[in-house]
Protein backbone atom coordinates (compact mmCIF):
# COMPACT_ATOMS: atom_id res chain seq x y z
CA UNK A 1 0.00 0.00 0.00
CA UNK A 2 1.34 3.45 -0.52
CA UNK A 3 1.49 5.95 2.63
CA UNK A 4 -1.09 8.19 1.37
CA UNK A 5 -3.80 4.58 1.03
CA UNK A 6 -5.94 4.81 4.14
CA UNK A 7 -8.71 1.00 4.97
CA UNK A 8 -11.27 1.14 7.31
CA UNK A 9 -12.28 -2.68 7.60
CA UNK A 10 -15.68 -3.37 9.35
CA UNK A 11 -15.15 -0.47 11.74
CA UNK A 12 -17.56 -0.08 14.67
CA UNK A 13 -17.74 2.32 17.43
CA UNK A 14 -19.99 2.63 20.78
CA UNK A 15 -20.42 3.96 23.15
CA UNK A 16 -21.49 2.35 27.11
CA UNK A 17 -23.85 5.13 29.22
CA UNK A 18 -24.43 2.57 31.88
CA UNK A 19 -26.77 0.12 30.60
CA UNK A 20 -27.00 1.41 26.74
CA UNK A 21 -25.33 0.56 24.07
CA UNK A 22 -25.02 3.82 21.61
CA UNK A 23 -23.50 2.68 18.01
CA UNK A 24 -22.06 5.59 16.44
CA UNK A 25 -20.62 3.80 13.41
CA UNK A 26 -21.92 0.45 11.87
CA UNK A 27 -19.27 -1.89 9.90
CA UNK A 28 -17.93 1.18 7.86
CA UNK A 29 -15.64 -0.24 5.12
CA UNK A 30 -13.98 2.17 3.14
CA UNK A 31 -10.51 2.23 0.87
CA UNK A 32 -9.14 5.36 -0.36
CA UNK A 33 -6.28 5.17 -2.74
CA UNK A 34 -3.27 7.98 -2.56
CA UNK A 35 -4.21 11.20 -3.74
CA UNK A 36 -7.39 10.72 -4.00
CA UNK A 37 -10.25 13.62 -2.50
CA UNK A 38 -12.67 12.16 -0.78
CA UNK A 39 -15.89 14.13 0.99
CA UNK A 40 -17.79 13.05 3.67
CA UNK A 41 -21.27 14.16 3.59
CA UNK A 42 -24.23 13.44 5.97
CA UNK A 43 -26.80 14.90 8.77
CA UNK A 44 -25.71 15.94 12.49
CA UNK A 45 -24.97 13.09 14.51
CA UNK A 46 -24.84 10.82 11.80
CA UNK A 47 -20.96 9.76 12.65
CA UNK A 48 -19.35 11.52 9.92
CA UNK A 49 -16.41 13.63 13.05
CA UNK A 50 -15.78 10.47 14.73
CA UNK A 51 -15.02 8.57 11.12
CA UNK A 52 -12.66 10.99 11.21
CA UNK A 53 -11.33 10.61 14.35
CA UNK A 54 -10.65 6.96 13.81
CA UNK A 55 -8.89 7.03 10.68
CA UNK A 56 -6.55 9.90 12.23
CA UNK A 57 -6.18 7.59 15.39
CA UNK A 58 -7.64 9.98 17.61
CA UNK A 59 -10.26 7.61 18.63
CA UNK A 60 -10.60 3.90 18.72
CA UNK A 61 -12.66 1.80 16.99
CA UNK A 62 -14.78 -0.99 19.23
CA UNK A 63 -14.03 -3.37 16.39
CA UNK A 64 -12.36 -3.27 13.01
CA UNK A 65 -9.03 -2.31 11.73
CA UNK A 66 -7.75 0.99 10.38
CA UNK A 67 -4.87 0.89 8.02
CA UNK A 68 -2.69 4.19 7.00
CA UNK A 69 -0.40 3.06 4.58
CA UNK A 70 0.63 -0.43 5.53
CA UNK A 71 0.60 0.45 9.64
CA UNK A 72 -2.37 -0.96 11.16
CA UNK A 73 -2.87 1.52 13.71
CA UNK A 74 -5.98 0.20 14.90
CA UNK A 75 -3.89 -1.00 18.26
CA UNK A 76 -1.09 1.14 18.45
CA UNK A 77 0.32 2.95 21.90
CA UNK A 78 0.02 6.22 21.65
CA UNK A 79 3.55 7.28 21.50
CA UNK A 80 3.67 5.23 18.09
CA UNK A 81 0.25 6.48 17.22
CA UNK A 82 2.08 10.16 17.89
CA UNK A 83 4.76 9.21 15.51
CA UNK A 84 2.86 7.99 12.30
CA UNK A 85 0.55 11.21 12.81
CA UNK A 86 4.09 13.56 12.21
CA UNK A 87 4.83 10.87 9.37
CA UNK A 88 1.76 10.89 7.47
CA UNK A 89 -1.43 12.72 8.71
CA UNK A 90 -2.03 16.23 8.72
CA UNK A 91 -5.50 18.06 10.22
CA UNK A 92 -7.30 20.86 9.48
CA UNK A 93 -9.73 21.66 11.98
CA UNK A 94 -12.90 23.84 12.01
CA UNK A 95 -11.83 25.75 14.98
CA UNK A 96 -8.78 26.01 13.76
CA UNK A 97 -7.09 25.13 16.75
CA UNK A 98 -3.98 27.64 16.58
CA UNK A 99 -2.51 28.52 19.59
CA UNK A 100 -3.33 31.44 20.55
CA UNK A 101 0.32 33.34 21.97
CA UNK A 102 1.92 31.86 19.19
CA UNK A 103 2.33 34.10 16.01
CA UNK A 104 1.43 32.10 12.24
CA UNK A 105 5.06 31.48 11.90
CA UNK A 106 5.90 29.95 15.23
CA UNK A 107 2.44 27.80 14.95
CA UNK A 108 4.07 26.42 12.00
CA UNK A 109 7.14 26.25 13.66
CA UNK A 110 5.86 24.12 16.30
CA UNK A 111 4.48 21.21 14.30
CA UNK A 112 7.84 21.01 12.38
CA UNK A 113 9.86 21.34 16.10
CA UNK A 114 7.26 18.56 17.49
CA UNK A 115 7.91 15.89 14.53
CA UNK A 116 12.15 16.58 14.72
CA UNK A 117 12.02 18.17 11.70
CA UNK A 118 14.55 21.19 12.07
CA UNK A 119 16.61 20.62 9.04
CA UNK A 120 15.90 24.35 6.95
CA UNK A 121 12.92 24.83 9.06
CA UNK A 122 12.93 28.92 8.10
CA UNK A 123 12.77 28.26 4.58
CA UNK A 124 10.16 26.09 5.01
CA UNK A 125 8.14 28.26 6.84
CA UNK A 126 8.56 30.88 4.50
CA UNK A 127 7.67 28.46 1.57
CA UNK A 128 4.74 27.51 3.50
CA UNK A 129 3.65 31.12 4.37
CA UNK A 130 4.11 31.96 0.47
CA UNK A 131 1.62 29.07 -0.35
CA UNK A 132 -0.92 30.17 1.77
CA UNK A 133 -0.70 34.22 1.22
CA UNK A 134 -0.02 35.07 4.75
CA UNK A 135 3.28 36.44 4.12
CA UNK A 136 2.63 39.58 5.32
CA UNK A 137 0.73 38.34 8.35
CA UNK A 138 2.95 35.92 9.75
CA UNK A 139 3.87 38.07 12.70
CA UNK A 140 0.49 38.20 13.86
CA UNK A 141 -1.58 36.09 16.58
CA UNK A 142 -4.49 34.41 15.23
CA UNK A 143 -7.00 36.80 17.61
CA UNK A 144 -5.26 39.47 15.09
CA UNK A 145 -6.15 37.44 11.90
CA UNK A 146 -9.75 36.83 10.41
CA UNK A 147 -10.79 33.63 9.90
CA UNK A 148 -10.02 32.85 6.69
CA UNK A 149 -5.84 34.07 7.38
CA UNK A 150 -6.37 31.54 10.52
CA UNK A 151 -8.09 28.79 8.85
CA UNK A 152 -4.95 29.70 6.16
CA UNK A 153 -2.69 29.30 9.11
CA UNK A 154 -4.02 26.15 9.94
CA UNK A 155 -3.57 24.60 6.47
CA UNK A 156 0.22 25.73 6.28
CA UNK A 157 0.91 24.13 9.62
CA UNK A 158 -0.70 21.04 8.44
CA UNK A 159 1.29 20.77 5.50
CA UNK A 160 4.75 21.78 7.43
CA UNK A 161 5.39 17.86 7.86
CA UNK A 162 4.55 17.10 3.79
CA UNK A 163 1.83 14.50 4.91
CA UNK A 164 0.89 12.33 2.54
CA UNK A 165 -2.79 12.34 3.91
CA UNK A 166 -4.57 15.19 5.33
CA UNK A 167 -7.81 14.81 7.33
CA UNK A 168 -10.14 18.25 7.45
CA UNK A 169 -13.18 18.46 9.80
CA UNK A 170 -15.85 21.12 8.34
CA UNK A 171 -12.49 23.01 6.79
CA UNK A 172 -15.15 25.89 6.01
CA UNK A 173 -17.64 25.93 8.58
CA UNK A 174 -16.90 29.21 10.54
CA UNK A 175 -16.68 31.18 7.53
CA UNK A 176 -18.06 33.65 5.25
CA UNK A 177 -18.95 32.88 1.67
CA UNK A 178 -16.11 34.49 0.12
CA UNK A 179 -13.57 32.67 2.28
CA UNK A 180 -14.97 29.44 2.41
CA UNK A 181 -14.18 29.54 -1.43
CA UNK A 182 -10.48 30.86 -0.77
CA UNK A 183 -9.69 27.87 1.60
CA UNK A 184 -11.60 25.37 -0.03
CA UNK A 185 -9.30 26.27 -3.74
CA UNK A 186 -6.15 26.25 -1.30
CA UNK A 187 -7.27 22.68 0.23
CA UNK A 188 -8.21 21.08 -3.18
CA UNK A 189 -5.44 22.99 -5.29
CA UNK A 190 -2.51 21.91 -2.74
CA UNK A 191 -3.60 18.95 -2.36
CA UNK A 192 -4.39 17.51 -5.95
CA UNK A 193 -1.16 19.61 -7.44
CA UNK A 194 0.97 18.02 -4.62
CA UNK A 195 -0.76 14.15 -5.16
CA UNK A 196 -1.65 14.24 -1.50
CA UNK A 197 -4.68 11.98 -0.14
CA UNK A 198 -7.40 14.65 1.13
CA UNK A 199 -10.97 13.51 3.14
CA UNK A 200 -12.80 16.07 4.47
CA UNK A 201 -15.83 15.68 6.57
CA UNK A 202 -18.55 18.63 4.92
CA UNK A 203 -21.93 19.67 5.18
CA UNK A 204 -21.28 22.07 2.51
CA UNK A 205 -23.01 19.77 -0.68
CA UNK A 206 -21.23 22.44 -2.85
CA UNK A 207 -17.89 21.59 -1.37
CA UNK A 208 -18.00 17.75 -1.56
CA UNK A 209 -18.85 18.25 -4.85
CA UNK A 210 -15.52 18.86 -5.78
CA UNK A 211 -14.29 15.37 -4.68
CA UNK A 212 -13.41 12.91 -6.56
CA UNK A 213 -15.91 11.13 -4.77
CA UNK A 214 -18.32 11.30 -1.78
CA UNK A 215 -19.61 9.10 0.96
CA UNK A 216 -22.28 9.67 2.76
CA UNK A 217 -22.78 8.40 5.87
CA UNK A 218 -26.54 8.07 7.54
CA UNK A 219 -27.02 6.56 11.28
CA UNK A 220 -23.63 5.57 11.39
CA UNK A 221 -23.95 3.21 8.17
CA UNK A 222 -22.38 4.33 4.88
CA UNK A 223 -24.88 4.38 2.53
CA UNK A 224 -24.19 5.66 -0.76
CA UNK A 225 -21.28 6.19 -2.79
CA UNK A 226 -21.71 9.19 -5.35
CA UNK A 227 -18.82 9.08 -7.88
Amino acid sequence: MGKGEIKMLDVRKEFRTGSEVLTILKEVNIEIKSGEVVAIVGPSGSGKSTLLGIMAGLDQPTSGEVWLGDTNITKLSESKMAKIRGELLGFVFQNYNLIPRLSAYENIELALILNNKLRNRDVRIKELLQAVGLEERKQHLPGQMSGGEQQRAAIARALACDPPIVLADEPTGNLDRKSSKQIADLLFDTCRDEGRTLVLVTHDLELAQRADYILRIDDGILVEEVA
